[in-house]
């Protein structure tokens, strides 16, 4: 009887031994499938975050421009971009959702437009740019208002209506009459490749409306003028007035880069874009002008779109270090007259990949209030570094580097430091210029004892009676 019961006891514990383990098996099998589903939304989610570098809204007037224009956005296929194409007027337009931006760039290939479609219009497109979006604006002689006021909101005005650069001088031969089809030669570059690509002769043709900078505004670039002898008006009018713009100062291409580094690209000629413009052969209608099989239009617009959609010219900051001469770890405060090393490591955006940027004119500032040192940078492998003395001020200075050049972003770095002055066991016990004042002082000692030694011991003479 007691053999049963301790069978049945122990049988007893055997079942409950297996329903834990089963129970643990079903548990351990719910969080695999836990932790299975929450690598799945990680993996859907940096897929998302993945495909949203470089999505693009590209606004035309009509979906045939998608055809006429088919090589240039084919190129930004290529690159990696993701477009979405709507007409301007679509009521579903949507630039900004929940506070969010849902580009990350914006095309307007919509010269005509009066009035955008959706939750698009000035405001929405220049709160855009403010956030750091870049955009890209190509108009024609059949301008709207919503495009000029963009232009004045970004230092670019924009010709009347109906008006076209005209050049009698620099037309092409298969102009019909109007001598609106202008030839800019490429010496009417900007001098920047960041912006315009490597240096080619062959020239641009250009058909559209002119442009005139602010001359107020330091962010413009000129990057395409006219020739000397162009100028913006009605080309079926006699002129009757000062034209627009004249000679040089016709902007035919126009960029900016914000304060915020967000790009913006004006051009006058939406077909300066075109398929027909990127295969056509280019020749000055002058006696023994030179023939171009093909116009430069295609390597520009390539490098345009490179820029200001920041595939090129973008400067990061990396690593920052500072130490002194001989130390490898910073202080908690600097000590006045100290020697120090300082490095900065600074990369540059190049397909797709950072790798370190290759400058001579990197300048570094130790600023309290004003600098009071200002040296160049030298790279020393990956990085730039320099040494240099504090100088003898104490206070609050910051490392700075404020770096600003033509098509690159604008690179800042600042770091805070504290100099301290010295403490009193850091002073020099002898000082050789008050070698003088220590001889002075040691002589009258001397001096006095030697006049203590005969005072005390000087005997006078007895008086005789």
């Amino acid at each position: 009887m007691a053999a049963l019961t301790a069978l049945k006891q122990a049988d007893g514990t055997g079942s409950s031994l297996l329903s834990q383990k089963r129970t643990a098996m079903k548990t351990r099998r719910c969080w695999t499938l836990v932790d299975c589903s929450v690598l799945l939304l990680s993996l859907a989610s940096m897929l998302h975050c993945a495909g949203a570098d470089g999505k693009t809204l590209v606004l035309l007037d009509n979906l045939n421009i998608r055809d006429t224009h088919s090589i240039f956005f084919r190129s930004l296929a290529d690159r990696g971009f993701d477009l979405s194409f709507k007409t301007a007027d679509d009521p579903s337009l949507s630039l900004i959702k929940y506070g969010q931006f849902l580009y990350d760039h914006l095309i307007i290939f919509a010269p005509s437009v009066e009035d955008f479609g959706g939750n698009i219009n000035l405001e929405t497109i220049t709160s855009f740019i403010d956030g750091g979006g870049n955009v890209l604006v190509a108009a024609s002689s059949d301008i709207g208002d919503p495009l000029r006021e963009l232009g004045s909101e970004c230092g670019i005005e924009f010709d009347e209506e109906k008006t076209a650069v005209i050049d009698h001088h620099n037309y092409d031969v298969s102009d019909p009459g109007e001598h609106t089809l202008i030839v800019a030669d490429p010496e009417n570059l900007l001098k920047a490749p960041t912006i315009v690509g490597k240096p080619t002769n062959k020239p641009v043709l250009f058909k559209g409306v002119g442009m005139v900078a602010d001359p107020d505004n330091p962010l413009v670039l000129d990057i395409l003028t006219g020739s000397s002898t162009s100028y913006s008006y009605f080309p079926d009018r006699p002129i009757s007035q000062y034209p627009h713009a004249v000679g040089k100062n016709t902007l035919l291409i126009a960029g900016l880069q914000a304060r915020n580094n967000a790009r913006v690209v004006f051009s006058g000629s939406l077909e300066f874009f075109s398929d027909a413009f990127f295969n056509s052969a280019v020749q000055k209608a002058r006696p023994g002008s030179q023939r171009h099989e093909q116009t430069g239009n295609m390597e520009l617009a390539v490098a345009l779109s490179r820029w200001v959609f920041k595939e090129a010219g973008v400067l990061r900051v990396g690593a920052v270090t500072h130490h002194p001469v001989g130390e490898s770890a910073p202080p908690a405060a600097y000590t006045v007259t100290d020697l120090v090393e300082y490095s900065i490591v600074i990369e540059m955006l190049s397909e797709g990949r950072w790798v370190p940027f290759d400058g001579d004119d990197i300048q570094l500032e130790f600023v309290r209030i004003d600098p009071f040192v200002r040296t160049y940078l030298k790279k020393n492998g990956g990085k730039y570094s320099v040494q240099f003395k504090l100088p003898d001020v104490y206070g609050v200075f910051q490392f700075k580097v404020d770096y600003n050049r033509l098509g690159y972003t604008h690179l800042y770095s600042s770091t805070q430091v504290s100099v301290r002055p010295l403490q009193h066991t850091q002073y020099e016990r002898f000082i050789p210029s008050a070698f003088p004042y220590y001889a002075s002082a040691f002589s009258m000692m001397t001096g006095l004892f030697v006049f203590s030694v005969v005072f005390l011991h000087m005997k006078e003479k007895e008086k005789s009676d």
